[in-house]
């Protein structure tokens, strides 16, 4: 979410909505997953009255980087990817989020985020990008 009391405020309304709700589930088994689903899509709709993800994008961002330099953040620790996701724009980084660690794929991010799947795609190689540049230039801070 970017902001701790935003995050607080959104997995409160995440929680109200699960025990408002809860005689609608009807297999216990995917509890967690329908928990899980409500508060992504919470967090999702706080960030969307924000109104920061619905900005269209440069077609340059468009380019998804190939399969070895996706590889390339293994050489950092858990932390320091972490620190560096938390440093770039919120939308970036709730595509990047939803991409790789929800497991959505391009598509559905689009219809989730109201953006086209190019833009999608975009944000997910400009979020890398980025992501790559902080820990290259902290690397480079650090032997120094």
């Amino acid at each position: 979410m970017g902001d701790e009391e935003e995050a607080k405020d959104a997995l409160q309304d995440a929680f109200v909505t699960v025990f408002l709700n809860i005689n609608k589930l009807k297999v216990e088994a995917t509890f967690s997953a329908w928990v899980k689903r409500i508060v992504v899509n919470q967090c999702i709709n706080a960030l969307k009255k924000k109104t920061l993800l619905t900005h269209s994008l440069d077609d340059e961002h468009e380019k998804i980087l190939e399969d070895e330099e996706q590889e390339a953040f293994s050489e950092y620790s858990i932390p320091e990817v972490m620190t560096a996701i938390g440093q770039i724009s919120e939308g970036c980084r709730t595509v990047f989020n939803l991409y790789l660690f929800e497991g959505y794929d391009h598509k559905e991010i689009g219809q989730i985020l109201s953006i086209s799947e190019s833009a999608s795609k975009a944000q997910y190689s400009k979020a890398k990008s980025k992501i790559r540049k902080i820990l290259i230039n902290r690397l480079q801070t650090d032997e120094r």
